[in-house]
């Protein structure tokens, strides 16, 4: 692979490597530099074991040049001491001697870090190509640790900014509900005080007046029910989805007594989860259901779950209005409708927090539909 900066963030900007050069004799390490000085690195001189060790303290070297045969410190053992120590234990070296021998087979340590030999006189190229092999290895791995660490701080400040966000959501819901309150409860003693008189424009203007406010009521309870969702401490509980889904769905039933509705619940597998927040999944899934069937003469809801590849998936369906397919991937976000508010209520916000449950249960969900033929919901649990 070749390095490439400009495929880098303009954040990451590494840079250029330092090389160590160590050599006791200084034409040696003239010969090195001049090699090595268009490779777009930093190059660091020493000639003796103990100068290099001095430069080691200061700086951070992606690569070394070792000279073997030096008096008193020869390479082996510069090396030896450069892997007992934590900072450079992991620090490459090319070893340059004048005569191979077999004391590298011995050296110790090599396994922590690599390493390769050459003798001389050896051909520039070849050194060349080693040189620049350790460094672009040594660029890619900074660049990847660079680009990582920028990740993990703009994942902190994007959970912080949803943090934020979630409480911002929180108090100005909840600042409105008081205000709201006042509202509805002045709407309903005018709507007591017109709904017996002629007037039946000014019963029609209150009546809206009652009905917005009821709307409003539930987008602000939605909203701090979408915000607790990342609050809630996440249970982890035995449920009985067949069950609960009778239970959800008996309860919603009472509110649409004159409708003809056919419920059909297939076999479900149990699921380990939170079960505040799965019974607000279910709730809203189903509500969406008896919503979207009402103009049909018989309503058809069908619940399960089915072995889908690699994962168990529970569906919602039914035969009701449907939407248009291609606008699928909208259906969860939060104030997103398909549908006008003169055709069916509803604030956009019930299947944004079904997306919520299933993601702090490190699931999925999406939906299958066509116009006038109904609608699927599928879900999987992590």
């Amino acid at each position: 692979m070749t390095y490439n900066r400009e495929l880098l963030s303009t954040e990451i900007e590494l840079e250029d490597p330092k090389i160590l050069i160590v050599d006791d004799k200084p034409e040696n390490l003239v010969a090195l530099e001049r090699l090595l000085k268009n490779l777009g690195v930093r190059l660091y001189k020493a000639l003796s074991g103990n100068e290099a060790l001095k430069l080691t303290l200061h700086n951070d070297f992606a690569l070394a040049l070792l000279d073997i045969q030096m008096p008193g410190m020869d390479g082996y053992d510069l090396a030896e001491i450069l892997r007992s120590d934590d900072k450079t234990a992991s620090l490459p070296f090319i070893f340059i001697s004048a005569i191979y021998t077999d004391h590298i087979n011995i050296f110790k340590g090599y396994e922590k870090g690599a390493f390769s030999y050459i003798t001389k006189p050896f051909e520039p190229k070849i050194l060349i190509n080693k040189v620049e092999f350790f460094i672009e290895k040594y660029r890619q791995e900074h660049a990847l640790t660079k680009a990582y660490t920028i990740l993990e701080r703009k994942v902190d400040e994007l959970k912080t900014l949803n943090e934020e966000l979630d409480a911002y959501s929180y108090s100005v819901a909840h600042d409105l509900k008081s205000p709201l309150r006042a509202i509805s409860s002045y709407s309903e003693i005018l709507y007591s005080k017109v709904k017996n008189e002629s007037d039946k424009e000014g019963q029609q203007i209150v009546e809206t007046i009652r009905n917005i406010s009821k709307g409003m009521s539930t987008l602000i309870d939605d909203i701090l029910d979408l915000s607790r969702l990342n609050k809630f401490e996440k249970k982890n509980q035995n449920i009985n989805m067949g069950d609960l889904f009778t239970t959800v769905f008996e309860e919603l039933k009472n509110n649409v007594k004159k409708r003809n509705i056919k419920f059909v619940k297939g076999d479900m597998k149990p699921v380990k989860g939170d079960v505040r927040m799965i019974r607000q999944l279910v709730t809203n899934l189903l509500s969406n259901a008896l919503k979207y069937t009402r103009t049909k003469k018989t309503t058809l809801i069908e619940v399960g779950g089915i072995e889908m590849e690699n994962e168990y998936v529970y569906f919602v369906e039914d035969n009701g209005v449907g939407f248009n397919d291609k606008y699928k991937n909208k259906l969860f976000h939060v104030f997103e409708r398909l549908h006008k508010p003169s055709e069916f209520e509803g604030n956009g916000v019930g299947l944004a927090i079904c997306k919520r449950v299933v993601k702090r249960h490190n699931g999925r969900i999406w939906a299958e539909s066509k116009l006038n033929k109904g609608t699927t919901f599928y879900f999987s649990f992590g």
